[in-house]
């Protein structure tokens, strides 16, 4: 790990305080940036996304996918926390903290449209920034890929019935533009793209030529990883300021749901006998958020001023720092999750 990645979390903190000044003093141009969007998908920030995943698609050798069914208990327990427990324990945990126990210290007649906007941020599950979660916590990239694959498939057809059974509402307008363009930029297109770009390098030079272009490529992703942290804190710079104790309270939930749903992943992952390199992004991607669909669900149901809107973009601001921090647990904890009896067991007989 380079001195760089050593103090990530601190470039992270001086990203998240330039992002909040720069958004408060200089809210013009940030206005300007985030009006740069399709269907709700801002594109500066797409930009950023695609120098951060891109060189971990390249890593990926598609000849290799069919290996992915050995970890079958990853994708198992991964399917299950991100669909039958992420959006109903973040309904559950709204209901308590934003409906009852912080009731008295926030909007009365925005409540409801808190949790409406909490549920929709749990009910979608992370696209494109799990690739650099797995990367930071050298996760098996073909299950990475495949899991957000399958995940993405699913949405399609679960999201609105999750969202329309939490909420109670008979109908979902579902952003479907949102969804379509979402997956296209950051799976579609970046794999097609990577996949071309390796095959390139590898005619033209072979595995060394690879891992020279990583090499060189490695900072540029995380650097594009920080300016997309100042461009997020940016664009609510000016709503942060305003209403810091509401959004405080409305990150409570959202935190608690990040680590059970994390930690609950990750302990399945270990109890069941899975590598740690597939356990890693197992939890990452059970724990993350979809938030550009969220964020574009949320308005086009409630509003650009509702609390909906508003809770979606909590989880929005603190999507980076919380998954900062589950990967440096999955990575400190690497020693504690292979001394597990079945973890090593099956470790031993997979010769891993």
């Amino acid at each position: 790990m380079s001195t760089f990645e050593r103090y990530l979390t601190l470039w992270v903190a001086l990203c998240i305080v330039a992002g909040v000044a720069l958004g408060h003093l200089m809210p013009g141009v940030f206005h300007a940036i985030g009006a740069a969007e399709v269907a709700k998908v801002n594109l500066p920030v797409a930009a950023l996304i695609w120098l951060m995943i891109v060189p971990m698609l390249v890593k990926i050798d598609f000849a290799a996918l069919g290996e992915v069914k050995e970890h079958w208990r990853g994708i198992g327990i991964t399917l299950f926390v991100n669909w039958a427990v992420k959006p109903f324990s973040m309904a559950a945990l709204g209901w308590l903290f934003i409906g009852d126990l912080f009731r008295p210290y926030l909007p009365a007649d925005q409540i409801d449209s808190y949790i409406a906007g909490l549920i929709i941020l749990a009910a979608a599950p992370c696209t494109a920034m799990v690739f650099v979660w797995s990367n930071l916590t050298r996760g098996e990239p073909h299950f990475t890929l495949s899991q957000v694959a399958l995940n993405d498939t699913i949405m399609v057809f679960a999201f609105a019935p999750i969202v329309g059974l939490l909420l109670g509402l008979s109908a979902i307008t579902v952003p479907w533009d949102t969804l379509v363009l979402s997956v296209a930029l950051y799976i579609v297109v970046p794999v097609i793209a990577a996949q071309f770009l390796r095959r390139r390098l590898l005619a033209m030079g072979g595995e060394p030529a690879l891992k020279r272009f990583l090499d060189r490529l490695q900072p540029l992703s995380l650097l594009a990883l920080l300016a997309t942290l100042v461009l997020l804190f940016g664009f609510q710079g000016v709503q942060i300021l305003a209403q810091p104790l509401v959004i405080a309270l409305l990150a409570v939930p959202i935190l608690i749901q990040v680590y059970f749903n994390s930690g609950l992943a990750y302990l399945l992952n270990r109890l069941t006998g899975e590598q740690h390199c597939v356990a890693g992004p197992s939890a990452l991607i059970g724990a993350s958020n979809f938030f550009e669909l969220a964020v574009a669900a949320a308005i086009s149901l409630f509003g650009f001023q509702s609390g909906a809107a508003l809770a979606t973009v909590v989880g929005v601001l603190i999507e980076v720092p919380v998954m900062l921090s589950v990967v440096w647990i999955v990575n400190r904890s690497k020693g504690w999750y292979e001394a597990g009896h079945t973890a090593a067991r099956v470790a031993d007989e997979t010769g891993r």
